[in-house]
Formats: C-alpha cells, sequence, structure tokens
C-alpha cells in the first residue's frame, strides 16, 4: 500500500518479486476454506468477491460507482505510526458503507518510531475499532518495507525484536476490539524482517500482495490460506485491487467473526 505524506506516490513495499498471502483464521470449516496459493486461478477471480484498498491519495472516492463495477468490499488507511491521520478517512469510511461495502480500516507499521502497542492504541483510537455488525472488517496492520529508509528495510530491529512488535500489536488491538488483526505483508519481507515466523499463522488472517501472477504463490510463516489478495495496483477500482478468498456469504460472516 502507498504511503500518504509525500506528493510523490512510493510504494512502501516494492512488490515486483514479492509473494505474500492472507488467511482466514482456523475457525474456518473446510467446506468454507479460502482458496490455497495452489488453487488461486485466474479464472476464478469472476466469482471471488472484488474489493479494493484506498488512502489520502484517492481523496474523495465515488463509492456509489465503485460498487456498480463490482466493489464488495474495501480497507481504508486510517493512520500511520502515532502521528499521521487520513484527513480523508471518514469520508471514505463512511462512504463505502453507504454504498452497501464491507469495509475496514488499516494501520500502516512503522515499528521504528514507537511500540506496537501504542500504534495500536493511536490506530483503534482513530479509525481501527471493530464491531459484529457483518459490515465491519477486522482492523488490518500493513507491514513491509520502510518507506522512508532504504538502508533499514526492516526499520533497523532483529527478526526477533520485529516478532514481538507485531505482537504487542496484535495484542492491543485484540485487548481493545476482540479481533486480532489481519497482517498484510510479503512473503519476501516476512521472510526478511521475521525469519519467516510462524507465531501468527494459527489466528491471524493474512492478506497477500502479489501482483501481475495468476494466484498469490507461496505463502509465509505456516499460513495455509490466504483471505485477502492485493493482486494490483491499478485496476477498475479506485486504488489497489483486492480479492476475498471465498464467498459473499463468507466475506460477511468473516466481517462478524465466525
Amino acid at each position: 500500500m502507498a504511503r500518504d505524506r509525500s506528493s510523490t506516490r512510493r510504494r512502501a513495499g516494492v512488490l515486483a518479486a514479492a509473494l505474500s498471502a492472507l488467511t482466514l483464521t482456523g475457525a474456518l470449516t473446510a467446506a468454507h476454506a479460502p482458496l490455497t496459493a495452489k488453487s488461486a486461478k485466474p479464472e476464478l477471480r469472476r466469482t471471488q468477491p472484488k474489493g479494493h484498498d484506498v488512502s489520502s491519495h484517492q481523496k474523495r472516492v465515488d463509492w456509489r460507482s465503485a460498487r456498480a463495477r463490482g466493489a464488495r468490499f474495501a480497507y481504508i488507511k486510517a493512520t500511520e505510526s502515532t502521528t499521521y491521520r487520513n484527513p480523508y478517512f471518514t469520508g471514505q469510511y463512511n462512504g463505502a458503507r453507504r454504498a452497501g461495502l464491507v469495509r475496514g480500516a488499516y494501520h500502516f507499521a512503522l515499528p521504528d518510531r514507537s511500540s506496537g502497542a501504542a500504534q495500536a492504541a493511536y490506530f483503534v483510537r482513530h479509525g481501527g475499532d471493530w464491531q459484529a455488525d457483518g459490515v465491519t472488517l477486522p482492523p488490518a496492520l500493513d507491514i513491509e518495507y520502510n518507506p522512508y529508509d532504504k538502508h533499514h528495510k526492516c526499520y533497523g530491529l532483529s527478526r526477533t525484536r520485529m516478532v514481538r512488535w507485531i505482537r504487542s500489536f496484535s495484542d492491543e488491538v485484540r485487548r481493545e476490539t476482540g479481533r486480532h488483526p489481519v497482517i498484510y505483508t510479503t512473503t519476501n519481507w516476512w521472510t526478511a524482517c521475521t525469519g519467516n515466523s510462524r507465531a501468527f499463522s494459527a489466528d491471524h488472517a493474512l492478506w497477500i500482495a502479489s501482483h501481475g501472477s495468476s494466484g498469490p504463490g507461496r505463502l509465509p510463516g505456516g499460513w495455509r490460506y490466504w483471505t485477502f489478495w492485493q493482486h494490483g495496483t491499478k485496476g477498475k477500482l479506485p486504488g489497489d485491487q483486492d480479492l476475498f478468498g471465498g464467498s459473499s456469504t463468507r466475506l460477511r460472516a468473516f466481517a462478524r467473526g465466525r
């Protein structure tokens, strides 16, 4: 996903070679499990709920037009570190709901700026809350290569410290909202910066960012399934293009926490 605080749009994670994925949690039954990397073939895109993710770059989104073009869900950037709030967030978040989309908020992590718990608390206070209403997706953590310092792609943290940072963020989000956050990452980043940790695959949904490919590819850190797949940065919908790894009914059940 793109950062907001520069007039030049830079992807926070250069994803040309990156592979990542997302998983619904163990709460899913085999009958409703999301697609695996191998089964996520292009033709299945027609039947999976389409969605997109946006930030301040998209400003005032025409959500009704997005809905007419096939959007069924959206993730909207709320915060970054503990110092930035998307100035368009309220309009984007409420607009998506009025247009009939299932929507949620995401936080762009900067682990070198403050603790995971501090950033999670800031996120929840400024849009990252959740309720089991069937139209609110769980909060999402966007964690990828450092867009502000190419020499410290993992934010200067060791793999052990990075895993602890993510755990701190997750624990605080769950304490405040009742849900573990969805984790947006790439296999490339997850391997480089966490040592391909398997600490989160059992109870965190995974969101893949893998562009220009027929499927998400190899999944990181013990995840067997992806929940969301960000498959492109351009398309029919504003912002980045996403798919959900299940049916429309499953999407709303996931939003309710089931």
